[in-house]
């Protein structure tokens, strides 16, 4: 997602990675909320930007994902982390793979 693509952070005045980072892990909205004692309306009200997280859940929210809160949280839109940790733009992060064919053996 590039940041002309992301919506805007909606209430909260926040942008967050929150659905991206849970869907690498492949764990639900429900699995997160359990994991920081919450509701799950809680995490999908993050995600939409709907919601701003106490100083405590921001910490601990970071904790679960091993990451800095402002790798997670951001008042500007986020850049993907390929390109914000790596400076790769989106083609470079998935280069194009040679089809496999008879004759390339």
């Amino acid at each position: 997602m590039n940041i002309d693509s992301q919506k805007a952070p909606g209430e909260s005045g926040l942008y967050n990675r929150i659905a991206v980072l849970r869907a690498e892990l492949g764990i639900s909205r429900q699995q997160l909320a359990d994991a920081m004692d919450v509701n799950y309306q809680t995490i999908g009200f993050l995600e939409r930007g709907d919601y701003s997280p106490s100083l405590k859940l921001a910490l601990s929210l970071a904790e679960f994902f091993a990451l800095p809160v402002e790798a997670i949280f951001s008042k500007q839109p986020l850049l993907p982390l390929s390109q914000q940790v790596y400076g790769m733009s989106s083609a470079k992060a998935a280069p194009k793979s040679e089809s496999y064919t008879e004759e390339s053996k």
